[in-house]
């Protein structure tokens, strides 16, 4: 999520009736996962993930002046897909090291990364220099999203993994109300770097909240008796080739000439073969069950991330919105999309899981496509945070459904690979469609740095509104055709 993929100062009725209703669903099972069991790893690991909902949504925010400031507007993509590439091969290491070693070791290096690489961004002086912090923070990132699915795979039983995916969207619902408004104010009275260099102070609470809890319960091997089994160096040599394939193609897209064919071809001499390899077989065709669950988690994913990382940029230079309302605009969609989490996570939505699928996918598509509308002058700005709290809604049903489904197909030795693939799946998408959005709007002039740096400063319109559209409409396609693949999610069809 950011992520990834992937959420107004004051918390709506709508988002406190979301956040009690969960807690009492939650709490009112003797063994919850907020039951005397499960609380203290329960609140550890919500809270890693309060953190990255917070960076995600503050991050965002701040992200058209930084790139204003560092003369990268051109480059304004790569800020989200570097995080989304070195992700890729952080996932399958964290994948291994968790399914061998426990999820604890991988956590606690992959929060250290996620911080190291905010600071990093924060005093970078070059637009490179930042990007290249981004990508510092997709490693951890990488190591933390696998191990916390182990965790919930080693400690939780069944029945209670619906509740605490569920948890894991509530804890957006502060970070997107609070987020945005933070990092808005502190963009605009102290400069975008206090955002990021601010953040890392976050990482102390995590860390000593949930490694003791994580280590009292699943620590260690899925199977202390077996014996210790290597690491797989093919699989992780094909985790490099499909981090430096997406990087490569990346690369290609923002440059837009005869020479970036070359890279071009060699990003793809590296990504399909590390694809196929890394990825469960018949995934490329949707092939039901867990092939299906994979491939829907990144058209998901990288359609609604690659257009909503150009919302605010879409606010701030089309419609003269301030960074801080640019980002707000968003906000209602975290309470939207843990209310869809919620939703997916009652008893009696599982017989009707597969639906829910299809009905969040078309919601997610008609979101997207809607969101471009204000564009047009005469379109009130508030349509765009309708939209994308519909989208969100929609979005909440599906990434925990896919999540829910993974582990429910996958064995206590395989949760981690498999949950690597899902991740890499999600990060892939995100990559690729970003590239895809981002060389489309560079195309269509939406890297004009002057043109940008005048609508920032004066509300006054900076790039073609077609170098917009150009990302959303396309992006809703690829949305309705994971309507499709959510027809296919189910093994005995």
């Amino acid at each position: 999520m950011t992520a990834l993929e992937p959420r107004d100062a004051d918390v709506s009725p709508r988002t406190e009736d979301t956040v009690e209703a969960l807690g009492t669903a939650v709490a009112a099972a003797p063994d919850g996962v907020l039951g005397r069991t499960y609380r203290a790893l329960s609140i550890g690991i919500v809270s890693v993930v309060f953190l990255i909902a917070f960076e995600a949504t503050a991050v965002g925010t701040a992200m058209p002046v930084a790139a204003r400031e560092l003369h990268g507007i051109p480059l304004y993509a790569f800020a989200f897909s570097a995080y989304f590439t070195t992700s890729l091969f952080a996932m399958v290491l964290s994948g291994q090291w968790a399914d061998r070693r426990g999820p604890l070791a991988p956590l606690a290096a992959g929060i250290s990364a996620f911080g190291a690489g905010l600071l990093l961004s924060g005093t970078a002086g070059t637009m490179w220099m930042f990007i290249a912090g981004r990508a510092v923070q997709g490693l951890g990132g990488g190591l933390v999203i696998v191990a916390l699915y182990v965790v919930i795979s080693r400690a939780y039983p069944e029945h209670l993994r619906p509740s605490i995916l569920a948890a894991f969207a509530a804890s957006w619902v502060i970070p997107s109300v609070v987020g945005p408004l933070a990092s808005g104010s502190v963009t605009e009275h102290l400069g975008w770097r206090w955002v990021f260099v601010g953040i890392p102070v976050l990482v102390v609470f995590p860390l000593a909240l949930a490694l003791p809890a994580i280590r009292r319960t699943a620590s260690g091997p899925a199977d202390p008796s077996a014996p210790a089994v290597p690491y797989d160096r093919r699989r992780i040599a094909l985790a490099l080739g499909i981090s430096l394939g997406a990087g490569l193609l990346q690369y290609a897209g923002q440059e837009r000439d005869w020479f970036s064919l070359l890279p071009a071809a060699a990003g793809v001499a590296l990504l399909v073969p590390a694809v196929r390899g890394l990825l469960p077989p018949g995934t490329g065709r949707a092939a039901r069950g867990l092939p299906a669950v994979v491939l829907l988690r990144g058209v998901a994913a990288g359609s609604f991330i690659a257009a909503e990382s150009f919302v605010p940029l879409m606010l701030v230079t089309q419609r003269g919105m301030s960074p801080t309302m640019a980002g707000l605009s968003l906000a209602a969609g975290g309470g939207t999309w843990a209310l869809g989490s919620y939703v997916q996570s009652r008893p009696r939505a599982e017989a009707h899981r597969e639906r829910l699928m299809v009905g969040g996918m078309v919601l997610v598509a008609a979101a997207i496509a809607a969101a471009p509308a204000v564009l047009i002058d005469g379109v009130p700005v508030w349509t765009v945070a309708v939209a994308w709290a519909v989208g969100c809604f929609g979005m909440g049903v599906v990434i925990a459904s896919t999540s829910v489904l993974l582990l429910k197909l996958s064995a206590p030795e395989e949760a981690g690979a498999n949950s690597a693939a899902l991740q890499i799946s999600d990060g892939l998408s995100n990559v690729l469609l970003l590239a895809a959005g981002g060389a489309a709007f560079a195309a269509l002039g939406g890297g004009a740095v002057g043109a940008v740096h005048e609508a920032v400063e004066a509300g006054a319109s900076g790039s073609h509104p077609g170098a917009f559209a150009v990302v959303f409409l396309p992006m809703a396609g690829v949305a309705l055709v994971g309507a499709w693949v959510a027809t296919r999610v189910r093994t005995n069809a």
